[in-house]
């Protein structure tokens, strides 16, 4: 009995065991591509750059005039970078050739190797000066002569520190305001993904996660344009705060020794 039993079971048996093995080849059979195909359900994944091409066209106008003014900011921190290094180097070099000069005759001879100088630029309109009231004579100036050469000198300091200056108040416009139209660009973002669940009936994350992950760029991007700015522009003041500090106190010293007759 059981023989007869054991004898029925296998044809049984076999099918299974072949059903199976077809099913599993099945699923570790490769795809024509050579990698197992993924699941009709799979989630779409975000790219940031599709979505700045299909965002709403008043998030792209926020992202277009951040990206010109994270350029205009790179710009102006190599121009000044290299304006304010240059001036540092050659005053340094000019103010001891200053302090060592005999006379202002001397050392204006020599003026053309400091053009990037403030400076130089500043004892260049003292020593007009001087030469002016005295008609080029040597001689002691009177008080007044005097306080005509120190008010000169004082002018030309004040106007070399707005010629260090320049441009750093566009580095103080981009850092103040960058994080906020990016955070325009949020709100709108935001706005419309609301809009779009109001519309479509429907508070699906695929409906409302591109709309958002757009406006949350927009914000990123004015992060990115405002944070070199607000730290270039004071690295700069601070700079051209130190170089103003002095020379108002050299536009002093040539005054005094123009008085003397610019020995």
């Amino acid at each position: 009995m059981g023989i007869s039993e054991s004898t029925r079971m296998q044809p049984f048996l076999l099918a299974t065991l072949s059903s199976a093995s077809a099913s599993i080849s099945a699923v570790l059979q490769p795809t024509s591509s050579g990698l197992p195909s993924a699941p009709a359900d799979a989630p779409l994944k975000l790219d940031p750059v599709q979505l700045v091409l299909h965002a709403s066209l008043p998030v792209k106008a926020v992202i277009v005039i951040l990206v010109i003014f994270s350029i205009a900011c790179w710009l102006v921190i190599g121009a000044k970078a290299l304006h304010v290094a240059r001036a540092r180097a050659e005053s340094k070099k000019f103010v001891k050739a200053f302090d060592q000069a005999k006379s202002f005759d001397d050392l204006a001879q020599g003026l053309a190797e400091y053009r990037g100088s403030p400076f130089a630029r500043i004892f260049a309109v003292g020593y007009d000066e001087m030469n002016r009231v005295t008609k080029g004579e040597r001689v002691n100036l009177s008080d007044a002569q005097g306080m005509h050469v120190e008010s000169a000198t004082r002018r030309a300091a004040a106007q070399e520190v707005t010629h260090l200056e320049s441009w750093m108040s566009l580095l103080g416009t981009i850092g103040a305001t960058s994080p906020f139209i990016g955070l325009f660009g949020t709100v709108y973002g935001i706005m419309d993904a609301f809009l779009s669940i109001g519309n479509q009936q429907n508070a699906n994350l695929p409906v409302v996660a591109p709309k958002i992950a757009e406006a949350l760029i927009a914000t990123a991007i004015g992060l990115v344009a405002a944070i070199p700015a607000v730290m270039a522009y004071n690295y700069f003041a601070r700079r051209v705060g130190q170089i103003a500090d002095i020379m108002e106190g050299f536009a002093a010293d040539v005054a005094a020794r123009a008085r003397l007759g610019g020995i």
